[in-house]
């Protein structure tokens, strides 16, 4: 995956299976991502990059 394709708010399918919605990209590949379908579920991930995204799902999921 290319720093270009990822964008913020992007919905994207991590290669542990889960899915996430892009929160901030930074120029040296780290990501933060929000995963989770309610308050209850919802966790901030501060600890990926874009090795760790097997595809984007959903350019911009705001719409």
């Amino acid at each position: 995956m290319k720093i270009d394709e990822i964008k913020e708010f992007d919905r994207v399918l991590l290669k542990d299976g889960r899915t996430a919605d892009v929160m901030e990209v930074f120029p040296n590949g780290s990501l933060v991502l929000d995963i989770g379908d309610s308050p209850e579920t919802w966790e901030t991930l501060y600890d990926k990059s874009l090795e760790d995204v097997e595809k984007i799902i959903n350019k911009d999921a705001t719409i």
